[in-house]
């Protein structure tokens, strides 16, 4: 057998390839899909469509969209989408003789998916057939008997060629070489097949000629045409006058598909009117019988019986046909022929597939009804009601099927789904077809819900109370928060922080702070009960979604109070250091109140509860002391005999476990006559170890001074301003503060105040002879107030004894040297016309009084001390006065 001539294997030509473009010019749409044709055996790369253009989608789009073929599992992917442009093309060569077995038509059923939304399509490709195959026959010589008594016209079927390619590429006519005794006669079966039959056209005789040699020639239909051959030898045999004959030449039977093995097709029956080995029949396959129908099917040789000998198949064959011969044992036995067609009825074995095209998940909980979840393909490879599949979801689930194309369905939700509720989701879907009994299949789509950040965290108490110790050490732990998110990841982790606010008027994170991923909060700082007995501040948890959610809580913080402070006793306070005295009149009686011993204490509650206890006494019988008041008084009368000087230790003890303490002693001096003094038990200013130790004195001290402050600098700023708006000389008692033109010596001179380099600030008062008297000048004058120039007049009495006339004044001509302090008759003393409104203390460098002044014997009695000291300067233009205050603050007259 060889090949006939032709172009080389998966090559075409310049003609077939425009029939195969003509083909290709515009792409069929049929019933919502397309469908292309391509030609087999194209190269790599080789242009099928543009699917882009033709399906109307948006080619930049493509690769976002994850445009993609969906192929199944272990299926060859034979064609490809570019999706830069979106050409289908050829991916790996086709050959459609190996993807379609069978003839007829041969189409590859692409499904394109596109997402977002997602889109399904469905586009046919047909592989059109080219002839790339040469028809070829089984045996390269064929052996035929026949006998010389054969009449004419008896017909021989001869083996047929096979040619892989279909249509006319297929077998499409035979050949035979001239001879002068047969002729050769084409037949089509009914699969449009053909094959070849010698017919006799001349009486044959073996004396003269006992074989025959013939080529028989296979054409196919293909451009260019292919071939094949095969040498024919005829035998010419002996003579047997009568041939088998079947009861009919074509036979018809049904059977189900799913017959086992050995099961009988047909019994066949052929007589022949010979008898012995001439009249006996042997049955078997024609020459021409496919490969296929041997495989499937055997003929008994004896009995004509036609068995079934592998498994069938509905769904890939449903019609097979059989040739039987039938031919006598005799010599030169002549065949017969028959036709068996087994026709194969479908029986439901082939249960739904169920398959998953695209799944999208997660899916967030918060998608709304309608979203696609995933597109279902089902598939039954029966026919009939046996093919008809329908699907169904498992009850209680937020989903449904909704059928898109024919049996293809599109999963989607059918309500709002809650994470929290159920996190994931197990459909089970089932795939009946209506087949009897019908069969089904279950799958089983697990969906996970995707969180979202939908819950704000809560707390697990409305409000916390905590309640801490005072003098705590600092970094401890004082409590714990601690709030619930029933989110998931990121979207349920917390982070705790205190909120902004001020505690006292300083920020609450200078008192406490929180562990962000525990919610352990820990004081800063020692607290004192005494200081800030509660608070309360503000806990925020946040999580980690976007956008954050928060919630918040109060968290009250109540300071536990500590006997840690000990009694204060403020009065009677001892002076200088020394012991606190205290004279008691000796016709005093018996419950004489002597003083009351006073005390406080920081604390509350029984910490600060006082008692008074006295501990020594240089006469228990004569003094005694309440324990809650403190008073101490007398319990008789005094002796002659009684000391004239008691010494008594009083010990004040607060309520706390354990109990603090404080003791003062008193000396008590038993006078005949009461003198005009003031007792050490009027005097209530805190010793500095009290101050320094009560928090309480400290703030009063601290806000007392605050307030004198703020009224010292209001008169300042009015008496500037109302001294800015005057320009009138000075007359009677009002005030002058502005700098104005020097008068006559009967005036009053200008104040100048003016800071002296290199010494502390001072201010120069010229002093006119024989000034206005009965005003006292006061100047109030700050150490650093440079520029400063205030002058208050007001009138003051005089005082009534011991008057001077100012004749004690130095005269306005005797001068000292600059810087030089008044000395003997050029020193100033408290004369006539002087008072200080207030006591101050003495000051280094200042003259002091008389002992006698300074007793209060003298004239200046109760007039207080000295405040400043006068200076004379010579360097002056005239007498003047230089004075250094003291304090801020002294009076002339």
């Amino acid at each position: 057998m060889g090949a006939g001539a032709g172009c080389g294997r998966g090559q075409l030509s310049l003609p077939s390839l425009l029939l195969f473009l003509a083909l290709l010019a515009a792409p069929h749409s049929t019933a919502g899909q397309l469908r292309y044709a391509v030609p087999e055996e194209l190269e790599h790369g080789a242009f099928v469509a543009n699917l882009g253009e033709d399906l109307g989608l948006d080619v930049s789009t493509l690769s976002a969209r994850r445009f993609r073929i969906v192929a199944g599992a272990g299926a060859r992917q034979h064609l490809e989408v570019n999706l830069e442009n979106g050409i289908l093309f050829v991916n790996e060569r086709i050959d459609r003789e190996e993807v379609c077995e069978t003839g007829g038509t041969c189409l590859l059923h692409l499904q394109l998916l596109v997402e977002s939304p997602l889109e399904l399509y469905r586009v046919e490709v047909e592989v059109l057939d080219i002839n790339d195959h040469a028809p070829t026959f089984p045996w390269q010589e064929y052996v035929l008997e026949v006998a010389e008594s054969a009449v004419l016209g008896a017909r021989f079927p001869l083996e047929s060629a096979q040619d892989p390619d279909v249509g006319t590429n297929s077998v499409h006519t035979y050949q035979l070489s001239p001879n002068s005794f047969f002729s050769l006669e084409v037949q089509t079966r009914s699969d449009a097949s053909k094959f070849a039959e010698l017919v006799l056209e001349r009486a044959l005789d073996r004396e003269q000629q006992r074989t025959h040699r013939l080529l028989l020639t296979a054409l196919d239909g293909g451009v260019p045409r292919r071939s094949g051959t095969a040498h024919v030898l005829v035998t010419v045999l002996d003579a047997n006058d009568n041939i088998p004959a079947f009861d009919q030449p074509s036979y018809g039977v049904s059977l189900p598909e799913d017959a086992p093995a050995g099961t009988l097709v047909i019994q066949l029956n052929a007589t022949d009117l010979d008898e012995g080995p001439n009249g006996e029949i042997e049955y078997s396959f024609s020459g021409h019988a496919p490969p296929s129908v041997r495989e499937l099917f055997r003929v008994e040789p004896r009995s004509g019986q036609v068995l079934l000998k592998g498994p069938l198949d509905y769904e890939r064959t449903s019609l097979h046909e059989l040739y039987v011969q039938a031919k006598d044992r005799g010599p030169s036995a002549v065949a017969v022929h028959c036709r068996v067609l087994v026709h194969l009825l479908d029986v439901n074995d082939n249960a739904p597939e169920v398959t998953l095209t695209s799944v999208s998940t997660p899916v967030q909980e918060d998608a709304p009804p309608g979203t696609v979840i995933a597109v279902i393909s089902v598939l039954d490879r029966d026919s009939g009601d046996n093919g008809r599949v329908s699907c169904e979801l498992s009850p209680s689930v937020p989903f449904e099927l909704r059928s898109s194309f024919r049996n293809y369905y599109t999963l989607v939700t059918t309500e709002p789904l809650d994470r929290e509720a159920v996190s994931e989701y197990n459909i089970s879907i089932t795939a009946r077809d209506m087949g009897s009994p019908a069969l089904l299949t279950r799958s089983t789509l697990t969906v996970p819900v995707s969180d979202v950040n939908d819950n704000a965290p809560h707390f697990l108490q409305p409000s916390y109370s905590v309640y801490v110790m005072e003098n705590n050490a600092p970094g401890a732990s004082i409590c714990s928060v601690s709030a619930l998110d029933p989110d998931c990841q990121q979207n349920a982790y917390l982070s705790y922080s205190i909120t902004d606010g001020h505690i006292h008027g300083m920020p609450v994170g200078t008192y406490v702070s929180i562990n962000s991923d525990s919610g352990h909060m820990y004081a800063l700082r020692s607290l004192d009960y005494e200081q800030i007995r509660s608070f309360q501040i503000q806990v925020q948890a946040q999580d980690a979604g976007f956008p954050p959610l928060s919630a918040n809580v109060t968290v009250h913080i109540f300071v536990l109070d500590q006997n840690d402070n000990a009694p204060v006793i403020v009065s009677p306070m001892p002076r200088n250091g020394s012991v606190a005295t205290e004279l008691v009149p000796r016709s005093a009686g018996p419950g004489y109140l002597v003083g009351t011993v006073s005390a406080v204490d920081a604390d509350a509650g029984l910490n600060s509860r006082l008692s008074y206890q006295l501990l020594q006494a240089t006469d228990f019988t004569l003094f005694s002391l309440a324990p809650d008041t403190g008073e101490l008084r007398t319990l008789r009368s005094f002796l002659e005999q009684d000391a004239a000087r008691q010494r008594l230790v009083v010990q004040v003890r607060d309520g706390g476990q354990p109990a603090l303490s404080a003791t003062v002693s008193l000396l008590l001096s038993v006078v005949e006559t009461m003198p005009q003094t003031l007792s050490d038990f009027s005097n209530f200013s805190l010793p500095p170890e009290a101050s320094s130790s009560s928090p309480l004195t400290l703030y009063l001290l601290v806000s007392l001074g605050s307030i004198s402050f703020t009224f010292l600098l209001a008169i300042l700023i009015l008496t500037a301003i109302r001294c800015r708006g005057m320009r009138y000389p000075w007359q009677g008692d009002g005030c002058c503060c502005c700098p104005r033109p020097r008068r006559s010596p009967d005036g009053l001179k200008t104040s100048n105040l003016a800071a002296q380099p290199g010494a502390s600030v001072a201010a120069h008062l010229d002093v006119p002879d024989g000034g206005p008297p009965g005003y006292c000048y006061k100047l109030c004058l700050g150490p650093e107030s440079a520029q400063s120039d205030f002058m208050f007049l007001k009138p003051c009495s005089l005082p009534r004894n011991n008057e001077k006339g100012p004749g004690n004044l130095p005269a306005a001509g005797k001068r000292s040297r600059p810087g030089q302090p008044l000395h003997g008759p050029k020193q100033v003393r408290w004369a006539q016309g002087w008072h200080c409104a207030s006591p101050c203390p003495l000051h280094p460098g200042v003259s002091p009084l008389s002992p006698q002044e300074e007793s209060g014997t003298g004239p200046h009695r109760g007039w207080g001390q000295a405040v400043g000291m006068l200076h004379w300067d010579s360097s002056w233009g005239k007498a003047g006065v230089r004075w250094s205050p003291l304090p801020t603050t002294f009076c002339v007259h």
